[in-house]
């Protein structure tokens, strides 16, 4: 496996755990539907939670949460709405970005709660 690849597995990893501590349910993990994919869904109380973890090695080209682009919110929203659909669910939604970057040989995790999906970008459909 590629040491990209190790670090971004290992991130998902530690974002798993990091939910789990917080009382989130993994519902699952890498969701796939045609060019989408969702890293982690899970469910926080009574809300479904669709999370895209990004890790980084570090900082020094950005953030990693500053890699989630445009067109990866809508895929993610194309793979929740095929999600919920599936599941025949009417609950509350909400997305999520994971930020991991190695610091000091330690992953740290920055959780960024209802990330996007805002009216602004409603019109980018």
């Amino acid at each position: 496996m590629a040491k990209h690849n190790e670090l971004g597995k290992q991130g998902e990893d530690a974002a798993v755990e990091f939910l789990q501590r917080n009382g989130h349910e993994i519902l699952f993990r890498n969701y796939r539907l045609k060019k989408a994919e969702v890293d982690i869904i899970s469910k926080d109380h009574k809300i479904i939670v669709f999370s895209e973890v990004k890790t980084r090695s570090s900082d020094a080209f950005g953030h990693p949460e500053e890699f989630v682009d445009r067109r990866k919110r809508l895929l993610m929203k194309r793979a929740a709405d095929e999600y919920i659909y599936q599941q025949q669910s009417d609950a509350e939604i909400r997305f999520d970005i994971i930020s991991v970057s190695k610091e000091n040989g330690e992953l740290k995790i920055y959780h960024i709660k209802d990330a996007f999906f805002h009216e602004e970008d409603e019109q980018y459909h």
